[in-house]
């Protein structure tokens, strides 16, 4: 289904790292975005879900973020890119099951090292780049069929 777009849409939003009571909003926000906007809803769930996986290493890995969702009519793109350690093996990372969460991250249920796996079987494109030391820009497509 098409949607009706007069502009692209583009929103910026913040994101903390360590900010666990406030993990996941963001990732609300788009999901509620998209269904107001009419798109359908299994496209708003893979947005979602990469979202909430993005979101979710952002806060327990980075300093901070900004993550940014832009839709045209053809793709909706979320861009999330962090100031933190970077990721050393990107390739190891994108194992399944892979997870470098703290003892306290697996306490509160994160870090069964699904995150970055997640985002990539949701996303019809995903790219990842990460500099040790300096952070990790994360860029997200799903197509609007």
């Amino acid at each position: 289904m098409a949607v009706a777009m007069e502009r692209p849409l583009s929103r910026s939003f913040t994101v903390r790292g360590k900010d666990f009571l406030e993990a996941g909003s963001v990732s609300t926000e788009i999901k509620s975005l998209l269904k107001e906007l009419g798109v359908d809803t299994s496209i708003v769930r893979r947005v979602a879900i990469a979202a909430y996986e993005a979101e979710m290493n952002i806060v327990m890995y980075a300093v901070e973020a900004t993550v940014t969702v832009e839709m045209t009519p053809e793709v909706i793109t979320i861009v999330a890119d962090d100031r933190g350690p970077g990721i050393p093996d990107v390739e190891l990372a994108m194992q399944e099951g892979y997870s470098t969460a703290t003892r306290e991250m697996r306490e509160m249920g994160f870090g069964a090292g699904m995150g970055l796996a997640n985002i990539k079987k949701n996303a019809d494109a995903f790219t990842i780049t990460s500099t040790v030391g300096r952070g990790t820009r994360l860029e997200i497509s799903v197509l609007i069929n």
